[in-house]
């Protein structure tokens, strides 16, 4: 009797064993879904991003809108080089490009200009073969900014400042 008893005790731990083996293959089944599902979402949100970035962000503020010029303003710039004898100048001028040379130019020199608020004002004094002494002055809507001085053969001296801001007053 005991013999019958057994196998019948042994089948009934078998069938857990079965249904363990049936939920398992039901587990992983919806792992691959999930993770389907879940990648799916982040690449949703992924191209939803991307797409605000291309739409949001992709205005080239570098270069300013039409007619921005009137909007921000001009401030005025005054260089002014003294000494004697004759210099090299470059300078920031008020052109397109912003730059202006003038050669073998008699001192006293001056010049004032009107630069887009954003353009930092430079001049740039080289004296030539014979040296001497020359001095430049730098001054924004008639504040004086900088003073430099350079002597000697081919002598060099800069006169620069802070671009101008709104703040500062524009016209």
């Amino acid at each position: 009797m005991s013999t019958t008893e057994e196998p019948a005790g042994t089948a009934q731990p078998e069938e857990p064993a079965e249904q363990e083996e049936r939920e398992e293959p039901a587990a992983s089944n919806t792992t691959p879904r999930r993770r389907g599902i879940a990648l799916a979402a982040v690449l949703l949100l992924a191209l939803g991003a991307f797409g605000t970035y291309r739409t949001l962000g992709s205005e080239d503020t570098a270069t300013p809108p039409q007619g921005a010029s009137e909007r921000t303003g001009t401030a005025d710039v005054t260089y002014e080089v003294i000494g004697e004898g004759t210099v090299d100048i470059s300078y920031r001028g008020s052109g397109d490009d912003g730059a202006a040379v003038v050669t073998r130019v008699p001192l006293p020199w001056k010049k004032t200009v009107r630069l887009p608020v954003g353009a930092a004002p430079i001049v740039q004094v080289t004296l030539g073969e014979k040296g001497g002494t020359a001095g430049c002055t730098l001054a924004v809507h008639g504040r004086h900014v900088q003073r430099a001085t350079a002597t000697g053969a081919f002598g060099r001296t800069t006169c620069g400042g802070e671009a101008p801001t709104a703040a500062e007053g524009i016209r």
